[in-house]
């Protein structure tokens, strides 16, 4: 079938199914570094249920990354083709190239993701859960770029009201941070107290 062949409502199809696609794949790259997180805090157990949960995150992480985040990154990037096969032109953008390096950026996320996972069922993982709850953030921040380059291509903001999403977005990370920097030094007090 030839590009001129694709019927008219082919597009609408690959941009339904690259919207789904893209839903399911960040709902799983959240979930799985929250599913990392907790597999490293479970290493503060005593061994019996250390195993226990460790064995048990594992098996989630497993099934998560290869049941659906990475069924979800494989339908949005097959239905970005089509759409980039629907509509050429958007390859000679500028908005465009940058959407696509994001992209590539949160394909190599998704790989590194898989790295971590084999890591901490290795038991070699040396991330803190610190250090995850940081890395976690940073599917939220490519989202909120990719979102608004496709919604604003060529003319995306630059004023006062970006600059305050800018802030918004930052103020959302540091809240979450500060939450469990807070619920973990709470924890630590009940447990130090007679």
């Amino acid at each position: 079938m030839t590009l001129a062949a694709l019927p008219p409502e082919a597009y609408l199809w690959f941009k339904t199914l690259h919207i789904v696609g893209v839903v399911v794949w960040f709902a799983g790259l959240f979930y799985l570094v929250r599913l990392f997180i907790y597999h490293r805090e479970a290493e503060e157990l005593e061994p019996a249920l250390r195993s226990a949960f460790q064995d048990q995150y594992a098996l989630m992480e497993r099934r998560l990354a290869n049941i659906i985040t990475t069924p979800g990154m494989v339908v949005a990037v097959a239905m970005a083709i089509g759409l980039l096969v629907s509509n050429p032109a958007w390859l000679h953008q500028g908005w465009m190239h940058t959407k696509l390096a994001l992209v590539a950026a949160l394909l190599g996320y998704h790989a590194f993701c898989y790295r971590l996972m084999g890591q901490l069922q290795a038991g070699t993982c040396g991330w803190s859960p610190k250090q995850l709850r940081a890395l976690n953030e940073l599917p939220t921040l490519l989202l909120v770029l990719v979102v608004m380059l496709v919604v604003f291509k060529n003319q995306f903001p630059t004023g006062a009201a970006t600059w305050f999403m800018v802030a918004l977005v930052v103020l959302m990370a540091a809240s979450i941070q500060f939450y469990a920097r807070w619920r973990r030094l709470r924890e630590e007090r009940l447990a130090a107290a007679p």
